[in-house]
């Protein structure tokens, strides 16, 4: 009798752990193609909470035959394919269920605005237009930086906003280029040419500082920075608001409530609902319009 409870037990531990494993002392769990071989891995994931009918709803006129610039584009593969990168890192899967959705809704929300066509009159409102362009429009320079050496600008390429966090300047993509393994100075136009990639590319902005001991938008929003006394002196504390302190810097931030900024809130808040969190839960620091920017104005400010 003792034999067979013993080769239960061990079958019911080895069914138990199919998923979790110690790695360093540390707890991580497997969750197949989206998420594995992190702690973040055993919280929900973002295809357990994020579906694709939501990612209809939050981008519902991004297909519009009429004014889309970038119909047929955009889908909820491309995201969540670009997202499963990032998940072990935390990207939608710090803390719980809530922190989770409440990060998406932040991260879609300055997409929606970076890529929206939607104006005050837009059939639906002007927060169901994001994703309706993939690159600028009628760019009105090629974006290049002739005395950058170590991301020189290609020859007959051009470097105007692209993506899904639209990408600027030669150095912008060279750096973004590193980041995701794509030889974006070269070829810039795979951002609006690959919707898995724009998420990605656009994905590893949010998730990546772009100074030493700097945070980034992902630290600023989840709770893992922690601000010094030069921060606090300078309006700086975690939440949505720095998560524009951190992206754009002082072309939005520090010149109070306008309308550029209020426009990146209200897609954050707007998905927030459509999610069913509510924008009750936007958190605490939500605009940045006192905030000094964590850099001065330059180009890479448009990355």
């Amino acid at each position: 009798m003792r034999t067979r409870w013993a080769a239960l037990l061990l079958l019911l531990a080895a069914s138990a752990s199919a998923g979790t494993k110690e790695k360093a002392g540390e707890k991580v769990c497997d969750k197949g193609w989206e998420c594995s071989g992190s702690r973040f891995c055993c919280n929900e994931t973002i295809s357990d909470y994020f579906k694709a009918y939501q990612f209809e709803e939050l981008f519902a006129k991004r297909n519009d035959p009429h004014l889309a610039h970038a119909a047929g584009f955009w889908d909820y593969q491309a995201f969540i394919t670009a997202a499963a990168l990032f998940e072990p890192r935390g990207f939608g899967t710090t803390g719980g269920k809530e922190m989770g959705m409440r990060e998406v809704a932040a991260f879609l929300g300055h997409v929606g605005a970076k890529t929206s066509c939607g104006y005050t009159e837009a059939p639906g409102g002007e927060t169901a237009w994001g994703l309706c362009y993939n690159h600028e429009l009628s760019p009105s320079r090629s974006y290049c930086d002739d005395s950058n050496e170590l991301y020189p600008c290609v020859e007959g390429v051009e470097y105007y906003g692209r993506g899904a966090l639209p990408v600027y300047w030669n150095y912008n993509y060279g750096i973004v280029g590193k980041g995701i393994k794509q030889d974006l100075l070269n070829h810039p136009e795979l951002l609006e040419q690959n919707a898995t990639l724009a998420f990605e590319a656009a994905i590893w902005r949010w998730m990546t500082p772009m100074k030493r001991k700097q945070p980034s938008a992902h630290d600023v929003f989840v709770g893992n920075w922690k601000p010094t006394k030069n921060d606090t002196l300078s309006n700086r504390y975690p939440g949505f608001g720095a998560t524009m302190n951190v992206l754009y810097g002082d072309l939005i931030c520090g010149k109070g409530f306008i309308d550029t900024m209020n426009f990146i809130i209200s897609h954050y808040q707007h998905y927030l609902d459509l999610m069913g969190v509510g924008r009750e839960h936007s958190g605490d620091n939500l605009d940045c319009a006192e905030q000094v920017a964590f850099n001065p104005s330059s180009k890479d400010s448009d990355l």
